[in-house]
């Protein structure tokens, strides 16, 4: 069983990174997140391309992967630096999701280290 099944699947995911990225529009701590995402493709964009590459990164369909032929964190963000301070934000920002989805124990235990793991690719 994947982690991604552990969540509940792609519906699952989906309203996780959906609220993760309500939280980046509002909080701000989701500040520096936004003007990186107004550099690329927009805040829109990322929520497509984040649940895509957690899908994968979860243990799902190769979503980001068959889009873009890699899974290359560093690639993905080449043209925004990004700082120790913007991946912590990140992670903050995920955290709350998940708590505020009702997340928690031993399965957001996993999750919160899953995507700290993530920010540090960056």
């Amino acid at each position: 069983m994947s982690m991604l099944d552990d969540i509940g699947g792609e519906a699952s995911l989906r309203d996780l990174d959906e609220h993760f990225y309500d939280l980046v529009e509002t909080l701000p701590e989701g500040s520096n997140l936004r003007r990186g995402h107004a550099r690329g493709h927009g805040v829109e964009h990322a929520r497509v391309e984040q649940f895509n590459f957690l899908t994968d990164f979860m243990g799902g369909r190769y979503y980001y992967k068959e889009k873009h032929g890699h899974m290359d964190v560093k690639l993905m963000h080449a043209h925004v630096p990004i700082r120790q301070e913007d991946a912590d934000n990140w992670v903050l920002c995920m955290s709350q999701a998940l708590s505020d989805e009702g997340r928690e124990g031993p399965l957001a235990d996993r999750l919160d280290t899953v995507f700290r793991r993530a920010s540090l690719i960056s």
